[in-house]
């Protein structure tokens, strides 16, 4: 079918494919607050070294960011549908190894299983993106953020299996890697209803677009990556160490859960209205609105390390992250061609998750590394921060300031 269709025709094809990608968001999407939660404390329990505890957290944004670009060609080439199978089966062989790794107390081999999780990680990182393939100018981000809203119920149902299943074996955390299997085995089915038209192969004479060097020098581009790359980056900087600093300082595993699913809860809600506002209010606006709620959430989590502190600081990073990743979101979708896509996306993740994966990586040594006591380790996580606000920040006045040509 052609990409030229009427606006009300696209958007009705948009809607229905918004409400399957909703419901991947939502039940396959609970496996991330899954393993987010427990990964640290499972690796801090294999690691030999508490400076690694979130290394297998850091080899699921490794795994995504070295699928991003293989799997957006994949979905260029073959479509959506095919993309989005190749990461279900990427969580069940992840949670398959992982759960193996616990089983034999093997920390490489819990390594291996969070690498094959990123697959997952970076084929749920375009749902965002073919929400958008689809839709009208008007409606695209509208429908990026109803998409993200599908993670409320993730936000959810994962944290809650987590209590129900992380002591349900001898061996700690087995059964939580257990109900991830399931959940990839079941929730492929969902994408059964999907509805994307596979890329026409191009024509010899067709325009091929600009390349990445030239996509990485268009200052709309560049600017919504740096935004994209630091709200997403800081978001798993904090949230990575978030489990261990909460049962640090004295709490439970499930006031860690708890924690998580404020967050992630905080993460999503938003969704309902953030395309409302790109919309209204433009989205420059709405990004730097949410660089300044990180900002909050850092000055938050340094005030002390009483529960209702870990809450608050969480959900402001989720709201943050909300304003910052989908803003710059919507910012990219607007910023390309269609010939463009599949070499922007990729692009794209593979620059945040590169960004992620070193967030991941420092969370991990910040907080058990970097000082004496739980408290000093986050400190430090939370005032490795500022300078990227700063980073981003900058980029977003330097974009607002200068003249609209792009």
């Amino acid at each position: 079918m052609s990409d030229t269709m009427t606006a009300p025709t696209q958007d009705g094809r948009a809607k229905r494919n918004v409400i399957v990608l909703v419901l991947a968001q939502a039940f396959l999407g609970a496996q991330m607050p899954m393993i987010f939660t427990i990964g640290g404390l499972a690796g801090q329990s294999l690691a030999s070294n508490a400076c690694w505890a979130t290394l297998p957290i850091s080899m699921i944004v490794l795994g995504s960011m070295l699928s991003a670009t293989p799997i957006s060609g994949i979905m260029q080439k073959f479509g959506r549908r095919v993309g989005f199978l190749i990461g279900v089966t990427g969580g069940m062989l992840g949670a398959a190894i992982g759960s193996y790794g616990l089983y034999v107390a093997s920390f490489p081999i819990f390594l291996l299983g969070s690498l094959f999780t990123g697959i997952y990680m970076s084929a749920q990182g375009f749902y965002r993106f073919a929400a958008a393939d689809t839709a009208s100018d008007a409606f695209r981000p509208k429908a990026i953020s109803y998409v993200m809203a599908g993670g409320l119920v993730s936000a959810v149902i994962g944290p809650q299996i987590v209590k129900a299943t992380s002591d349900a074996f001898v061996v700690p955390f087995m059964g939580t890697y257990m109900a991830v299997i399931a959940l990839n085995l079941f929730g492929a089915l969902i994408f059964l209803g999907l509805d994307i038209p596979r890329p026409e192969k191009a024509a010899a004479d067709a325009p091929k677009g600009r390349s990445r060097m030239e996509l990485l020098r268009t200052p709309r581009v560049a600017v919504a990556m740096i935004c994209a790359l630091v709200s997403y980056a800081l978001m798993n900087l904090v949230m990575t160490s978030t489990p261990l600093a909460v049962v640090g300082c004295g709490y439970e595993t499930n006031d860690a859960a708890d924690v998580v699913m404020a967050h992630v809860l905080a993460m999503f809600v938003p969704s309902f209205f953030t395309g409302h506002m790109i919309a209204r209010f433009g989205v420059e606006k709405v990004v730097g609105l949410g660089l300044l709620i990180l900002t909050g959430a850092g000055a938050v989590a340094l005030s002390g390390v009483e529960l209702e502190q870990f809450f608050i600081a969480l959900i402001l990073l989720g709201v943050g992250w909300n304003f910052g990743f989908i803003g710059a979101t919507s910012m990219l979708a607007g910023a390309h061609t269609v010939e463009e896509r599949g070499r922007v996306q990729g692009l794209n993740d593979l620059i945040v998750f590169g960004g992620v994966t070193l967030a991941s990586l420092a969370s991990g040594g910040l907080m058990n590394c970097s000082g004496g006591t739980v408290q000093e380790g986050w400190n430090a996580v939370n005032m490795a921060m500022a300078p990227f606000i700063m980073l981003a920040g900058g980029a977003l006045i330097w974009l607002t300031l200068r003249p609209a040509e792009d």
